[in-house]
């Protein structure tokens, strides 16, 4: 039986990527590599270690620092990326997930988000959507990242919700693969060629509504 949602937060309930992509172009050209997009797009739904340590394998310069420097390149790109986040208003939030909190809101569900980000309560706040989370996990205490299922597995036990119980949401193939390996729910958000493993995909997410959700849900249930 459906008793929780659990969000990501980049690409689901706010698309910060090019700030992030942006970030980490210019961190990266500090130190001499140049970023494309997509090395740009493998990023997504990684920490910012991870996130690093993808980059400097790319550029093939991963012996080339230490774990403190290491650190403070992901510092560096940090605080780029907290002065590109520093204008985000409500305005911002993705067509749909604001109808979307509310419905689920108001028909008693519990609601985590579930993000890498280190600053996701941080623009919940500037968002103003605060409030309708119950839980937001913090990535600083996991071990693993995506697409080990950690992050969705803390998230369903802060809720109190068996993972069969939830819907979790999420924008790319690894934090898809962490929702299965989880065994929730998984509603992929984007082009359906590279979400094939989601039990349930939509293109944008103007398309996601409650009722859509809890259909899809109860047929996956059902099987």
């Amino acid at each position: 039986m459906l008793k929780g949602f659990i969000f990501d937060l980049d690409g689901v309930v706010i698309d910060t990527t090019a700030y992030h992509f942006q970030a980490w172009q210019k961190m990266a050209a500090s130190i001499g590599i140049q970023l494309n997009e997509t090395i740009g797009e493998s990023l997504k739904s990684l920490d910012r270690i991870d996130s690093l340590n993808k980059i400097l394998a790319w550029a093939h310069q991963d012996d080339k620092y230490l774990p403190a420097q290491k650190q403070q390149l992901a510092a560096q790109k940090n605080q780029y990326y907290q002065e590109y986040i520093k204008n985000i208003t409500p305005a911002d939030v993705m067509p749909g997930i604001y109808t979307l909190l509310v419905d689920i809101k108001a028909k008693g569900y519990k609601v985590a988000l579930a993000s890498a980000s280190q600053n996701a309560a941080a623009i919940l706040t500037k968002l103003r959507l605060t409030k309708y989370f119950d839980i937001e996990i913090d990535p600083t205490t996991l071990k693993q990242g995506k697409p080990d299922p950690e992050i969705f597995l803390k998230a369903a036990e802060a809720l109190h919700v068996a993972n069969h119980d939830i819907i979790s949401l999420e924008d790319a193939p690894i934090g898809v693969q962490a929702i299965n390996a989880a065994g929730q729910f998984s509603v992929g958000i984007g082009n359906s060629h590279e979400l094939t493993a989601a039990d349930f995909n939509v293109t944008d997410t103007s398309q996601l509504t409650l009722d859509n959700l809890m259909l899809a849900y109860q047929k996956w249930d059902n099987k």
